[in-house]
């Protein structure tokens, strides 16, 4: 089953918070979806707490487990777009467009996300 994560999802399982850690060990060999902006968002707050090092490890790590996806023109206009009409953060305006776009699943813990009154693609809460 290939799913599409945000950088929520892969943040708790970096940190080992259950269910979600659980949950996510379960579908990594089907490696999930993720936008580069949020990859990106992961490597900062790694970086930010554990050095410029450990960011480098963790990337290159979950290189190998998930499948990156760069947003095109086209993409970051639909992020644009929901971001107008939505008060969540850009970054996951791109979750959001990029599990829409792939017609995956786009699994998550955000409140904000999972709190949209209808948003583009199904939406997986993580935290229960």
């Amino acid at each position: 089953m290939t799913v599409c994560l945000d950088s929520w999802a892969v943040i708790a399982w970096l940190d080992g918070h259950q269910p979600s850690t659980e949950r996510l060990d379960g579908i990594l060999d089907s490696r999930p979806v993720i936008s580069w902006i949020n990859l990106a968002e992961v490597y900062y707050r790694v970086e930010r707490f554990g050095g410029r090092a450990k960011a480098d490890e963790t990337l290159a790590d979950l290189r190998s487990k998930l499948e990156p996806d760069l947003p095109g023109s086209a993409r970051m206009v639909d992020a644009a777009r929901l971001n107008a009409a939505t008060p969540i953060s850009f970054a996951d305006c791109f979750a959001l467009a990029t599990a829409a776009a792939r017609g995956l699943k786009l699994w998550t813990g955000d409140p904000e996300i999972i709190g949209m009154a209808n948003p583009p693609c199904e939406v997986v809460d993580l935290r229960g």
